[in-house]
């Protein structure tokens, strides 16, 4: 996320060029000599030994402007000047004040949150109960049980209420309103049922759209915590998709146990056929009463990034069409659910996707910021409501728009304000497609500058409640963690911790980052590269490209080892080089970069990584006749692609969970990239994997989750029914239980035999 000086301004990273045919070389990360090697127990996710092989970290929470360190035993207060602690309280202190017992109440103090500045309030968790102490006058304050079949959504901590779905159903708890916090008050709790028709079909309170449109939840408090903003999705008429559960039975199972698989139906709208349909109901806490935003026919729309206005009066909200080429920022009345005006529309001709709901200044209540790419990158502008404040007109001059941000680069995220400095806090990759930097914006001149600690690297930070600090916990190619604290008001930077290299003494081969040019002659393409361990210059290696390819996803950037992933430095060891290219159509490099791929997935990618295949055979050092390729999802997509349209480049494959045919996709993720099947048969034909299974040639292994629910089983069993029709020979591997990737230490065996067919037939 972020980059550096004492408050100093946005300074371009230069590129060292090298000698070879349409490329630059980034950096260089250089090889390790050690006694140690690795296994997939140490560099697998999955692994017995994993979390030693990762760098440390510092888990830290915001408590206002004070900076808590939260670990298994204990909590900790920072100093954000020096990065000395102080013991704020132990777990075993907590587990005495909530009840002296030599009873164990809370396991751990990771999840303590502080939710009020000032007062020495802390949250903890077991998992079923919620427990609320004051750690200065060791008390228990509140506790709250969720019995069985009950699940907590959402906190809110300014009534301390909690919003919760007790079997399909939502509810509200609350202790007893008042003016002020009710934490001071009286603890009788009150639940309100919200609904009472939910079910599979019927679903409140969670997540919509299929995660689409950066929705991750379903619930959304208001500010003055007194209403929550929640979705209903009606899927009864979605068709289902016939997932199967097959039981998992032991040798000494009971006779009376069932051995028959179970139907799992899954509501999968895939694209063109009918979709769901989404409404936003508000209920209010101090009346216990619902309503329903008046939003119209929610048939064929998508409702996205709910807000709220600062006096909780108002709802905001995007609404999409399905064709996804309209998109318009609309309010509501909380209370009657009535229209009160459209704010602003944006319109594509290929798609627009909001993916950020707006954020209101702290000191001006009739200021907002709002993100979009309408300019070809996503930046942020700065909007005044008319001169009626909140109140909206029904036209979209009511809205006063400035462009806050500008250039050929993307604000990654809004971390917050800074209130006094009338500023905000972003993450962009404005210094490299590869970095993540963190600045401070003045919104009255648009104004950057940096508030990381180093200026490289990859940094993911968050904000203290006021925006006068900034926690950066960051890497660099070189540098597996650092954390800092960093002053926004004078930019003082306060080192914090410094992991230590948890790969020392251990043989790690070479990682480099380079760019080549896209099938387009123009356009930069970032690749990395794993050398093989003891790497000899003077031999020829197998070289395996790992691919992804798709939107909302990268594979190269800044961070440690230019983010290789474990499995590359396995593959490293056992001799293989490994070689991996953002294509045109993935994340962070702005709309035309994005959109290239639109209504043809897969093409534009093909010629992209074809680029990266010519650069490979220009090395010496690289045997041109043994290339494999693999990747999951959409990587397993492009996986497939590549072997059968460049059958005498690829050898060996291993595909997972791969995309087919996009008739069998999301309607959302779908249509927005390829449009409907309706729209664009051509398209579909074209991407379709189905015609080019006659053209396989080399080894290729599919790899599925029997239950997944992202690529649903039909993509691959059907591919394999036309390789059958065909006369080709692929392998095929299926984890029964497992969704669309390997849970626990099944990643482990996955990543096994991944390797092991590139053992046997990449030899």
């Amino acid at each position: 996320m972020n980059f550096r000086k004492s408050l100093y301004q946005v300074s371009l990273v230069t590129i060292m060029a090298i000698s070879a045919v349409n490329t630059q070389a980034q950096g260089v990360v250089p090889a390790q000599k050690g006694d140690k090697t690795f296994t997939l127990e140490d560099l697998n996710f999955g692994g017995n030994n994993y979390r030693n092989m990762v760098a440390k970290n510092r888990w830290c929470t915001w408590w206002g402007d004070q900076l808590v360190r939260q670990d298994v035993d204990a909590c900790y207060l920072v100093n954000k000047t020096n990065g000395k602690e102080t013991k704020l309280f132990g777990i075993n202190d907590i587990n005495q004040w909530i009840a002296p017992t030599k009873d164990v109440k809370v396991r751990a103090l990771y999840n303590a949150r502080f939710p009020f500045a000032g007062k020495s309030i802390v949250m903890v968790s077991n998992g079923s109960k919620t427990y609320t102490v004051d750690f200065r006058q060791h008390r228990l304050i509140s506790e709250l049980e969720f019995q069985e079949g009950e699940n907590l959504l959402e906190a809110n901590t300014q009534q301390n209420a909690f919003a919760y779905l007790k079997g399909s159903n939502l509810y509200v708890r609350t202790f007893n309103a008042a003016p002020e916090n009710a934490m001071t008050k009286e603890k009788k709790s009150h639940d309100f049922q919200l609904s009472a028709d939910g079910s599979r079909e019927i679903v409140y309170g969670q997540s919509v759209h299929r995660d689409e449109f950066g929705i991750s939840k379903g619930t959304f408090w208001s500010p003055n915590g007194e209403r929550l903003a929640f979705y209903r999705m009606d899927q009864s008429m979605v068709t289902d998709y016939p997932q199967v559960n097959i039981p998992e039975i032991g040798f000494d199972h009971p006779e009376t146990q069932s051995c028959i698989a179970t139907p799992a139906p899954d509501k999968y709208p895939m694209a063109g056929e009918t979709s769901h349909q989404v409404t936003v109901g508000v209920f209010d806490c101090l009346t216990g009463k619902t309503i329903y935003l008046k939003a119209g026919d929610p048939t064929d729309r998508y409702f996205t990034n709910i807000a709220w206005s600062p006096d909780s009066k108002t709802v905001y909200m995007f609404e999409v069409n399905r064709d996804q080429n309209d998109s318009r920022l609309t309010a509501y009345d909380a209370e009657t659910g009535e229209k009160t005006g459209e704010l602003y529309r944006e319109t594509d001709e290929k798609y627009v996707e909001p993916l950020h709901p707006i954020m209101f200044l702290p000191w001006d209540s009739n200021r907002f910021i709002m993100q979009s790419r309408k300019d070809g990158y996503n930046h942020l502008y700065l909007c005044t409501l008319g001169k009626h404040g909140s109140r909206m007109a029904s036209n979209t001059e009511s809205l006063d728009i400035r462009q806050l941000t500008s250039g050929k680069w993307e604000v990654m995220e809004v971390l917050g304000f800074n209130s006094k400095r009338k500023s905000i806090i972003i993450a962009s990759n404005e210094c490299s497609p590869i970095q993540r930097n963190i600045f401070l914006v003045d919104t009255q001149t648009g104004k950057r500058t940096m508030m990381d600690d180093c200026g490289k690297g990859w940094h993911n930070a968050t904000l203290s409640e006021s925006g006068q600090f900034v926690y950066d916990n960051y890497s660099t190619p070189d540098v597996p963690r650092k954390i800092a604290i960093v002053n926004t008001e004078n930019g003082k930077r306060t080192a914090y911790f410094t992991a230590e290299n948890p790969w020392k003494g251990y043989n790690v081969p070479e990682y480099s980052c380079g760019t080549v040019k896209a099938a387009d002659g123009e356009t930069d393409l970032y690749w990395r590269m794993v050398k093989p361990t003891n790497f000899d210059p003077a031999k020829k290696y197998p070289t395996i490209i790992y691919v992804y390819g798709g939107p909302h996803a990268h594979n190269v950037d800044a961070r440690w080892n230019y983010s290789s992933r474990g499995w590359e430095t396995y593959m490293a060891e056992k001799g293989y080089l490994l070689f991996i290219l953002d294509n045109r159509g993935s994340e962070n490099r702005g709309k035309a970069f994005e959109q290239a791929t639109f209504r043809q997935l897969g093409q534009i990618e093909m010629q992209d990584q074809m680029k990266g295949v010519e650069y490979l055979k220009t090395l010496p050092y690289v045997d041109a006749d043994r290339i494999g390729v693999h990747g999951w999802s959409f990587g397993g997509f492009m996986t497939i692609s590549l072997m059968t349209n460049y059958p005498e480049v690829f050898k060996v494959g291993v595909a997972g969970g791969p995309v087919i045919d996009w008739h069998w996709y999301e309607v959302m993720y779908g249509e927005r990239y390829m449009d409907t099947p309706q729209t664009n048969p051509e398209g579909y034909k074209k991407t379709s994997l189905l015609y080019q299974a006659k053209n396989l040639k080399g080894k290729l292994q599919i790899i599925q989750g029997l239950n997944d629910v992202t690529v649903v089983p039909q993509h691959c069993l059907t591919f394999l029914k036309a390789c059958i029709a065909a006369g080709t020979q692929p392998d095929f591997f299926v984890y029964p239980g497992e969704p669309h990737n390997m849970r626990g230490h099944q990643s482990t065996h996955l990543h096994e035999r991944i390797s092991q067919y590139f053992f046997d037939y990449l030899k």
